[in-house]
Parts: C-alpha cells; sequence; structure tokens
C-alpha cells in the first residue's frame, strides 16, 4: 500500500523552526482511512462478517458457547479444585473447535487477521517514518520484533526498561 508522503520537518535543523500543516496532516490521515476502507482485505472481512452474521448455526453454538464460557467463569473463581472445572473448561475448549469448523467462521477469522496485520504494517510504517525506536503494539501474542527485554534494539534483556 502506497501511503500518502508527508514532508517531515527537521527538529535538529538550527535556528529555523518549522510547523505542520495540521490541515494537510488530516487530509493525509483522511485519505489513508479511504485507501484502507477501499482495501480487498476490509472488503473481504465485510463479506465474511455478514455471511457469519446469517449463519443460523454460528448464532446457536455462539449461545451454547455464552453459557459454557459462563459456566466455566462460575468454576473459575474456585480455581481449578471446583468438581465441574475440568468438564466445563472442556466444554467450552469443545464449542471453540466446532465453531472453528464452520467455513464462515475460519475465513472470517483469516479475513480479520488479513485486516489486523495490514492495520498493524500501516502503524509501523507510520511510526518508524518517524522512529525507529518507537514500540508498535501488536495483536500478536508472541512478538517477532526485538524490543526491551527480548535482546532487541536497547540490548538490555531485562524486560523492564522504560
Amino acid at each position: 500500500m502506497n501511503l500518502p508522503t508527508y514532508e517531515a520537518f527537521d527538529a535538529y535543523g538550527g535556528s529555523e523552526i518549522s510547523s505542520l500543516d495540521m490541515g494537510q496532516l488530516l487530509l493525509n490521515a483522511y485519505e489513508i482511512g479511504d485507501m484502507i476502507n477501499q482495501s480487498a482485505e476490509v472488503a473481504e472481512y465485510a463479506y465474511w462478517k455478514q455471511v457469519v452474521d446469517r449463519d443460523a448455526q454460528v448464532h446457536q453454538l455462539v449461545k451454547q458457547f455464552d453459557k459454557a464460557k459462563e459456566l466455566f467463569t462460575e468454576c473459575e473463581r474456585f480455581g481449578r479444585f471446583h468438581p465441574d472445572y475440568n468438564s466445563a473448561k472442556d466444554k467450552v475448549v469443545a464449542i471453540e473447535q466446532q465453531l472453528g469448523e464452520i467455513e464462515c467462521v475460519s475465513k472470517f477469522k483469516a479475513a480479520e487477521q488479513a485486516v489486523d496485520d495490514m492495520l498493524h504494517d500501516i502503524a509501523k510504517e507510520i511510526a518508524y517514518s518517524v522512529s525507529e525506536t518507537i514500540k508498535v503494539p501488536s495483536n500478536d501474542p508472541l512478538p517477532k520484533g526485538g524490543g526491551c527485554g527480548s535482546g532487541g534494539s536497547c540490548s538490555c534483556g531485562s524486560g523492564g526498561c522504560g
């Protein structure tokens, strides 16, 4: 995706003080938003969301899942020593697996991940155009990049910088 360019100002440029044209910045932001909304990834996501929303089997399983999750949450309050803890947990996992086996749900999840990846890539491009040290949050539970605590750019390895 080719993002609109914005002439960055040099904060270390000496005595000249540059000002940001906030109007142009907002126009560029709206342009990026429009590009995202018109992307194939968002179209795919919207399509599969509609299909999932209209599927009666999905609605039935979601209701079952909500009930099973409520029971598990109740058991979880007392920990794994609750007599129904394991069966409640197994029921949640089984219903979640049934949902994942429905084609429209799996395609919706894949489309959702594609949109998330696209948004993360855009956020990285914007952040790194300002500075390579800006941290960009991600939904990935196993981040691939470096950073504090992972032997990344700060190389501290402690996980507690900042």
